[in-house]
């Protein structure tokens, strides 16, 4: 009966400490238990399963996530940027399909969800071929070049704040961060929905875009998809 009483009070305080945990947090601790250190395609399918089945969390998700694997392959950039780490699901994602000596930059604004990725990253042993930068896009594109020793970026994922995403791709421009051929991905192009930028590179005569439709991560029923716009340069 002692033990009994132990094991339930070890119970309720597991699972008062878990309820205290962020959603990413939990996410990350359902990784570290079931997924494969050092398993990158282990991880994935852990955050994918526990979305699923758990709690839905904003990741580009599997459906989704086929496609941009698929534009990865196809483009084989040697240096990319990702604006929007979140809790490094993507980052995990395309990473593992990048040549070796490729530099992979991700920008987040989120300091807690930066260290949930820098977990995650890590467990996955990608640590040493993903730059995290924790700042506002706005602030850091402007200094990518300088930083980072990067002249421009052969690909570029979007999945940040929906709004800074024609701001953002215009400061590329700006900077000079894209070249002739530049592929731009640029995600929730219907839910929830980023009009303007979908606007912007279908009509000003710098991209040839294309929308590829799917579902919303971790739905059967609600349509989402990604633009896939190639710079002209």
């Amino acid at each position: 009966m002692h033990f009994r009483r132990i094991f339930l009070a070890a119970c309720v305080k597991m699972a008062s400490q878990t309820k205290d945990m962020s959603k990413e947090q939990r996410t990350l601790q359902y990784v570290q238990e079931n997924a494969t250190r050092g398993d990158p395609d282990s991880v994935v399918a852990a955050i994918d399963k526990y979305c699923w089945e758990k709690e839905w969390a904003m990741n580009v998700g599997d459906a989704k996530g086929a496609i941009l694997d698929g534009v990865v392959k196809e483009t084989a950039p040697m240096t990319m940027l990702e604006l929007g780490t979140y809790m490094g699901y993507s980052a995990v994602r395309t990473v593992r399909l990048l040549p070796q000596g490729a530099k992979f930059i991700t920008l987040e604004f989120n300091p807690e969800n930066a260290a949930v990725a820098k977990e995650m990253i890590s467990f996955a042993r990608l640590q040493d071929r993903i730059i995290q930068v924790i700042s506002d896009s706005a602030e850091a594109i402007p200094q990518l070049k300088a930083k980072f020793n990067v002249e421009t970026f052969d690909m570029v994922f979007i999945d940040h704040w929906k709004d800074a995403y024609t701001r953002d791709i215009k400061l590329l421009e700006t900077n000079k961060l894209l070249r002739k051929g530049t592929v731009v991905v640029a995600d929730n192009i219907i839910k929830p929905g980023a009009p303007d930028y979908a606007e912007y590179v279908r009509t000003c005569g710098k991209y040839d875009s294309t929308f590829h439709e799917s579902k919303d991560a971790y739905s059967n029923t609600v349509i989402d998809g990604l633009e896939k716009s190639v710079y002209r340069g």
